[in-house]
């Protein structure tokens, strides 16, 4: 060890900072619990699966949500057959494509990325997506075959797959079993060979890039950092870069695998810091911590921006609790930064949040943390993309709501696209592009990575694939192919505002933007679910669908009908006759006054979402 100003800290030459990038249930925190063992920083009685997957929705999902990071020990033998102590840190990222952002951050404090493949799946469109990015930012790559323990293994062909997309020889691919151990210090000692050791000046001003924090109810925010330059230490203050907040270092310590306090952290070391600071916005992701009496004059390189794909209302159930979802979306916003959101009133739901999200999982993970971890009962609106309307006298707006589509002449209205890329074994191809093109895809290209395998290229609206078309691609294809999207700019489109209308009364919370061609299916589904939904009034309420000024669909609800001939007895039919006549032009003056009551379960019901890119397969 060497020791800075009476600390002892790690030399970089010894620290090896890496993350395990792969597609969903191919085994990445199977083979982070592998590595914690063969480690010996998890003691037997402590082990349970998954264990750097910490919230209970991971768990249950079998997926990884948050990236989350871990301090290994490791001795190698050098060529002088010398013991050498190592110190590993291990960063274990998602697999989805909407946490894509977690894994760009997770990049950008590595100088290696172990790139895992299922040996009986081969390489898939979102471990493609993750492997681009990794090499952008010039990361060693170890490319690793997991599962070589199945019968239906098989590692030579996914090899030779593998050595085609990264110019490697297909001797060079590692193969490992996370689930026996098998294979596994192998691979931590290529770890230690291949991957660089971090580079920084030990003795300048201290420099920390923020990749992640997280709000703990007793002792404020946590902020995980990687030091570039320098050092920091217990007790020192501290300045955030960006806000110029100076803090006092209350504690600064690794994660190995919980967190533990330590002397302070070197070049390319990777912990937490903890200030006592309870405000979430003091602690920016991206930002740069350095020390307040040498600081650092030029802040390191933060992180992109992340831009919104998809756009949902969140309405407290019960409006009192419009203050709490504040609170909450704050604390959230702290440990996920690819989450925004500003305040939206809605005539029929109240107070709440317009929220921007990376994609459909994304926004039902959202909803389910903040239920779960806050203690909400929310609604969530229809999702749906960010559109560009031009009027016909020249304004450009940006629609994110549909109420915000405007009330006069439309000139032309631009729709967001993407690039998307499907791979799935070849036999699958004629029923994928019969998909496509039903959602408007245009067909970019088709490469096959083998005899079996091929990867196709579509430019498609983002509106087309956010609702159901990740599961009917997974359906048409028996579950075999993979499905990665990118930003691809919009194009004009032919779109219209649908609204809903209860007693000639637009609802906000239904109205959607959807393409001409299908604004009638939209409408008479609405219409036929809303007449399920709401109950029977004392007078008859007509469900209409609009474009405009144009009727496009329409339901009836029934009227509850008084049986006000209980008491007539006999009698002349005259007196009957005149009771009904009565009761008519009593329901007559109800419906022009009345107002048509909805209950909170059709809300929920009428805007719940099937499911879409959200449901994943859980891990075996």
């Amino acid at each position: 060890m060497t020791t800075y100003a009476d600390r002892t800290f790690t030399p970089p030459e010894r620290i090896r900072n890496f993350c395990i990038i792969a597609h969903i249930d191919h085994g990445k925190s199977t083979l982070a619990d592998r590595m914690l063992q063969v480690t010996g920083v998890l003691e037997a009685r402590n082990y349970r699966a998954q264990y750097l997957d910490r919230m209970d929705i991971e768990r249950e999902r079998g997926i990884t949500i948050k990236a989350q990071n871990v301090r290994l020990p490791w001795t190698v033998k050098d060529e002088n057959g010398r013991e050498q102590e190592t110190v590993l840190h291990l960063i274990d990222t998602p697999g989805h494509v909407d946490f894509t952002y977690e894994v760009s951050r997770a990049l950008e404090a590595c100088e290696g990325a172990i790139l895992l493949v299922d040996a009986a799946q081969g390489i898939e469109a979102q471990t493609l997506a993750n492997l681009y990015l990794a090499m952008e930012k010039d990361l060693t790559i170890i490319p690793v075959l997991n599962k070589i323990d199945l019968p239906a293994a098989d590692p030579d062909r996914y090899a030779a797959e593998i050595s085609h997309i990264i110019g490697c020889e297909p001797t060079d691919v590692l193969r490992v079993s996370a689930k026996t151990g098998d294979g596994v210090e192998a691979l931590l000692d290529e770890v230690v060979r291949l991957v660089p050791a971090p580079v920084g000046d030990p003795d300048g001003p201290a420099r920390a890039m923020i990749f992640d924090s997280v709000y703990d109810t007793y002792r404020g925010v946590v902020t995980y950092v990687r030091v570039v330059d320098g050092t920091l230490k217990p007790r020192e203050r501290i300045k955030m870069m960006s806000t110029g907040a100076v803090h006092e270092l209350l504690e600064i310590g690794i994660v190995s695998p919980d967190q533990k306090p330590s002397d302070g952290l070197g070049v390319g070391e990777v912990g937490y810091l903890i200030t006592g600071v309870k405000d979430v916005r003091q602690s920016k992701v991206g930002d740069t911590v350095t020390s307040q009496r040498n600081s650092a004059t030029t802040p390191l390189t933060g992180y992109r921006e992340p831009r919104p794909m998809v756009y949902s209302g969140l309405f407290p159930v019960d409006g009192s609790q419009y203050p709490d979802l504040r609170d909450a979306l704050d604390k959230l916003l702290l440990n996920d930064a690819a989450l925004t959101y500003e305040p939206e009133t809605s005539a029929a739901l109240g107070f709440g949040f317009r929220c921007g999200f990376l994609g459909l999982l994304h926004m039902e993970i959202t909803r389910d943390r903040l239920e779960r971890e806050y203690d909400l009962d929310l609604i969530s609106t229809a999702p749906n993309v960010v559109y560009r309307v031009v009027t016909d006298d020249g304004n450009d707006l940006t629609v994110t709501n549909p109420s915000d589509w405007p009330a006069g002449k439309v000139g032309e209205v631009y729709e967001p696209v993407v690039k998307i890329t499907i791979l799935a074994p070849s036999e699958f191809v004629g029923t994928i592009m019969e998909l496509c093109q039903s959602r408007r895809g245009v067909l970019g290209g088709m490469d096959y990575l083998s005899e079996t395998r091929v990867e196709l290229r579509y430019t498609m609206p983002l509106g087309e694939i956010i609702f159901d078309f990740f599961d009917a691609l997974k359906s048409r294809t028996r579950g075999y192919a993979s499905l990665d999207y990118e930003e691809a700019g919009d194009q004009v489109a032919d779109l219209v505002k649908v609204d809903i209308l209860l007693q000639g009364e637009a609802v906000d919370a239904f109205s959607a933007i959807v393409h001409k061609d299908f604004a009638y299916n939209y409408g008479t589904t609405m219409a036929s679910k809303l007449r399920e939904l709401i109950p029977r009034q004392n007078f008859e309420v007509p469900i209409q669908a609009a474009v405009g000024a144009r009727i496009i669909a329409r339901e009836t609800i029934r009227a509850i009908r008084k049986d006000v001939l209980a008491k007539c007895y006999g009698g002349d039919i005259s007196r009957k006759r005149k009771l009904l006549e009565k009761q008519k032009e009593g329901k007559k003056r109800m419906k022009t006054i009345g107002r048509v009551d909805v209950p909170q379960e059709a809300f929920v019901a009428a805007l719940s979402t099937g499911g879409g890119q959200a449901s994943e397969k859980p891990k075996k």
